[in-house]
């Protein structure tokens, strides 16, 4: 006889055991492609990410990655995502905060030494403030680089452009200058336009 029993994801438990651990601190739990995932808050951050680094039954020691998601449409329109990976349990979590423009997130400096670079790579490419963070300036972009090229609202083409001056003999920035506006291509010739009907569409009729 088959098991009518609803099927529950193992890592179910896991969140259920880590948000009665850490209550009001785990504003949402759920599982997303087979991993955890846990929404907190700005301001319990720290105390999340310390408790999975440290609890015997998650020893989440390793910050694998961190970086930004923008949805302008939102108030707060950014998550900042952090992936661990626990090498005792073999398991990985995802956590997640959100924030605006000038609401700054904890840095996890202290709690993950890795977490440096990375909140400097949130920093230059989404305008993402890190607060506490000993070092926070661009990594990526040039000094002087204007704006956050990975926001959705940064312009295709940039707001300047870089080139070496030979009568000036140095470096120069100017305003960005098109040859020509922007163009959709249909991909086989660049000077024919966009086709309504491209080649081998007519076998699906």
């Amino acid at each position: 006889m088959a098991d009518a029993r609803p099927h529950v994801h193992p890592l179910s438990d896991l969140g259920e055991a880590i948000a009665g651990e850490l209550g009001n601190a785990i504003t949402a739990t759920e599982i997303f492609n087979d991993e955890l995932v846990l929404h907190t808050s700005r301001e319990a951050l720290i105390k999340v990410m310390t408790f999975l680094r440290d609890d015997m039954n998650c020893q989440f020691k390793q910050l694998m990655e961190l970086c930004g998601i923008d949805y302008p449409e939102r108030e707060e329109r950014f998550d900042v995502v952090y992936c661990l990976l626990s090498l005792t349990q073999n398991l990985r979590v995802r956590v997640k905060v959100s924030t605006d423009e000038t609401t700054p997130v904890p840095s996890l400096t202290g709690v993950y030494s890795s977490a440096g670079w990375w909140e400097r790579e949130a920093w230059d490419l989404f305008g993402i403030y890190f607060s506490d963070h000993p070092d926070l300036r661009r990594i990526l972009t040039d000094y002087g680089f204007e704006g956050h090229p990975l926001r959705k609202d940064f312009p295709l083409t940039g707001y300047v452009e870089i080139r070496y001056d030979d009568k000036q003999k140095r470096v120069v920035y100017e305003p960005v200058k098109l040859a020509q506006d922007f163009r959709s291509f249909d991909f086989l010739s660049p000077w024919e336009g966009v086709k309504q009907m491209l080649p081998g569409d007519e076998k699906a009729e």
